[in-house]
């Protein structure tokens, strides 16, 4: 980090650094305990020993068994290809959105995106970052060396969310720059016609990739807590409705569940891993309990 730090302002620096910290504490919460990796292909998972045979490469022998044995074990590896991954981050003024939170949902994309980055790099896989409003912002080649992470984070820690959104634009973008099967992982509140989106990973998954999607509504977005006469305003356009929130709230609520029930449907059709979050869900059991979950299906 201090590199990172030399090249920018004080405060920016110090924001990574939090955003440093709070991945560092994310990671390792869900990391303990776990034995195999909850991504199926990143890096080598621990299978099982066998007896050495010449030709074996000695490095792969296990002192500790050797210790209580007195023979020679080798551990035995699966999956040693290493799998490249992008974080694809949605920084739209939609994004910016918050209600009684501290965290708006970039806020919290931000820190789902440097724990998984942390995670991605603790084991050796590649990782790259593209930042998305209309077209693509910001990108970075993926690479898988330590000081990667405080790059990827001070992209992130200057970003303000603004400008619209074409999330099927970018895709499409993503999918004409990508040559080698990938991990891609969106982090997005998907707040656009929604068919244009599924389009775009339904071609990305049909040329190979792995996808994950991050959809990430505030909690107000997802609960409706508003009372009495209330206005309205759609983040990018700027277009204003007033509405009586009880008579509306029921509608509003069906609305949203489709809206997620819809995602859900599709993606699970295609294979592509659907995550729907909000921003009172605390970080750490929100991103164990998914990779947990996938881990479970490999």
């Amino acid at each position: 980090m201090t590199n990172v730090q030399k090249y920018l302002k004080p405060e920016v620096a110090r924001q990574i650094k939090r955003l440093d910290l709070r991945a560092q504490f994310i990671v390792k919460g869900f990391l303990h305990g776990l034995h195999a990796s909850p991504f199926q292909g990143f890096s080598v998972e621990f299978s099982e020993h066998r007896r050495y045979v010449p030709g074996d490469d000695p490095m792969d022998i296990d002192w500790l068994v050797y210790a209580k044995t007195d023979r020679y074990y080798v551990k035995k590896f699966e999956a040693e290809t290493n799998i490249t991954g992008y974080l694809v981050v949605d920084a739209s003024r939609s994004m910016g959105y918050t209600y009684r939170q501290e965290t708006t949902k970039f806020d919290y994309a931000i820190c789902l995106a440097a724990a998984l980055c942390y995670l991605m790099i603790h084991q050796q896989d590649p990782v790259g970052l593209w930042v998305f409003d209309e077209a693509i912002r910001h990108s970075l080649a993926p690479k898988s060396r330590r000081g990667h992470l405080g790059t990827v984070l001070s992209v992130l820690a200057k970003l303000e969310p603004v400008g619209n959104t074409d999330i099927a634009r970018c895709l499409a973008q993503i999918a004409s720059i990508l040559r080698r099967a990938s991990l891609i992982i969106l982090f997005s509140d998907l707040l656009t016609d929604p068919e244009p989106v599924l389009q775009g990973l339904h071609r990305l998954k049909h040329r190979g990739h792995d996808i994950i999607v991050f959809h990430i509504l505030d909690e107000a977005e997802v609960s409706f807590p508003f009372q009495g006469t209330v206005e309205l305003e759609e983040p990018e356009s700027g277009e204003r409705l007033e509405v009586d929130a009880a008579a509306y709230r029921a509608d509003y609520l069906e609305a949203v569940q489709q809206f997620r029930e819809h995602y859900r449907k599709e993606c699970f059709r295609a294979g592509i891993d659907y995550v729907p979050l909000d921003t009172s869900m605390a970080f750490d059991k929100a991103l164990m309990e998914y990779l947990l979950r996938r881990r479970a299906r490999f």
